[in-house]
């Protein structure tokens, strides 16, 4: 929280808070996939068919080691990927393919951000960053569903991941 007539000393350590931030996401990511290798029973891990037929089939079972699932929620996981492509299927399937693939990106010179980071590098406001792009991803989705620039909008699905979003517009 930026407050007038103080400073907030942690933001002032810059590349340092940075690394901070890093090592305490990594040891937080590693506490979740250590709970997931620990509780494979109770998360029913033998309930998944799709990994008993690759294991039926494989030809040398004594190069299998520990079989550990990872949940869609660890990020960046197989079943992760594979579950983030399917999203926007079903819109795919109902209303056609998309007519327009936009994406958007995060300029850190954009002046909402400059004038938030208050004499201070943008890059040091990851926080100001994630907010201002999310506003102005949301009021372009906005116009683009209320001006029907392109035709009217029949289905819009979005994602924004690492200051970038992509837009997927089917319209009529």
């Amino acid at each position: 929280m930026i407050r007038s007539g103080s400073s907030n000393h942690i933001l002032l350590y810059r590349q340092l808070f940075h690394q901070y931030i890093v090592d305490m996401y990594a040891k937080i990511e590693s506490e979740h996939i250590l709970y997931i290798k620990l509780n494979q029973q109770k998360l029913r891990v033998e309930e998944y068919i799709h990994l008993r037929g690759a294991i039926t089939n494989d030809v040398n079972a004594s190069d299998i080691g520990r079989i550990v699932i990872l949940l869609t929620t660890c990020i960046g996981s197989p079943r992760h990927m594979h579950e983030y492509a399917q999203d926007p299927m079903p819109y795919v399937l109902s209303y056609g393919y998309p007519d327009l693939i936009i994406t958007f990106t995060c300029n850190t010179t954009w002046s909402e951000i400059k004038e938030l980071a208050h004499c201070q590098s943008s890059v040091d406001h990851h926080d100001l960053i994630d907010r201002v792009i999310r506003q102005k991803f949301i009021k372009l989705i906005d116009i683009m569903n209320k001006s029907c620039i392109y035709g009217e909008v029949n289905c819009c699905v979005y994602s924004i991941e690492w200051q970038k979003g992509v837009i997927l517009i089917i319209t009529s």
